[in-house]
């Protein structure tokens, strides 16, 4: 189904299948039972809205989501194109600083198109994601990125040691640090705490080098902006962990500022915080 709906949207316009996508998530996203943990979710880290607005911010979450995969087949004419980049002079002075690097976006808007710029600028990242249980999917989503990409790095501790390997030779990485880890660190995260990867800190900390959020908005349709922030300034105190939980706490508090200004565009679908 996966490679069919795929097959689809390749073979319509851009803009039809981003429209599409979005129209057919927007029907039935909110109606599906998932809805109820991003309603929670939406509510708690929104107290004040009403749950007319919540159901607003919700149809928003599924168009955006409908829309990004509507949009997979599309990514090169998407940043060939429809992408203002913003601080690209921080990309390209990481790409020839003869460094390694390590570079951190969320799921916001269509997430995918960050690699693509990147690449297209001369930097290859190496991206850390988590294989996908059915095989067909993880073989659609690898032709999706693989080009972009300069390689794909598992979730664990297999991809850990390839991380340490490229780090030591100078490469840059990639990651979406907005997802659950359970066995990671409490750090807040709209005010309470969630699980959360350390790894980013913990390799900033062990090769001294630059740490870079990449912001990706949707500014209409298929169209988008692609911020590049000035690297983060990670403190080294001696206290390895507390330093660690720092950093986190920082890259957290960037994300949230970027989640709280375009609500709808985040992938609130998923149990980011306990229960």
């Amino acid at each position: 189904m996966a490679h069919l709906a795929f097959a689809l949207f390749r073979a319509l316009p851009l803009d039809r299948a981003s429209g599409v996508g979005g129209f057919l998530f927007r029907a039935i996203g909110p109606r599906l039972g998932v809805s109820r943990l991003a309603r929670r979710n939406l509510a708690q880290a929104f107290p004040g809205k009403t749950p007319a607005e919540v159901d607003a911010l919700l149809r928003g979450v599924w168009d955006n989501l409908g829309r990004t995969l509507g949009e997979l087949p599309h990514l090169d004419e998407i940043v060939a194109d429809r992408v203002e980049v913003v601080g690209a002079e921080v990309l390209l002075g990481l790409r020839d600083d003869g460094r390694p690097g390590l570079f951190f976006s969320a799921h916001l808007a269509n997430w995918e198109i960050a690699v693509y710029v990147a690449g297209r600028l001369g930097l290859k990242l190496h991206l850390f994601y988590r294989a996908a249980n059915n095989p067909w999917t993880e073989s659609l989503y690898r032709r999706v990125r693989g080009d972009a990409a300069a390689g794909l790095l598992p979730k664990g501790s297999r991809g850990a040691r390839q991380a340490l390997d490229l780090l030591g030779r100078g490469e840059h990485i990639g990651l979406l640090a907005d997802q659950k880890m359970n066995d990671g660190i409490a750090v807040p995260f709209f005010g309470r705490p969630a699980m959360t990867a350390p790894a980013l800190a913990q390799f900033a900390l062990r090769f001294d080098c630059p740490v870079v959020p990449a912001r990706v908005e949707r500014l209409g349709g298929a169209r988008f902006r692609l911020t590049i922030q000035p690297p983060l300034e990670i403190q080294k105190s001696g206290d390895r962990q507390a330093d660690v939980l720092a950093a986190m706490t920082e890259v957290n508090r960037i994300i949230e500022g970027w989640v709280r200004d375009r609500p709808d565009q985040w992938l609130w679908l998923h149990r980011r915080w306990p229960d």
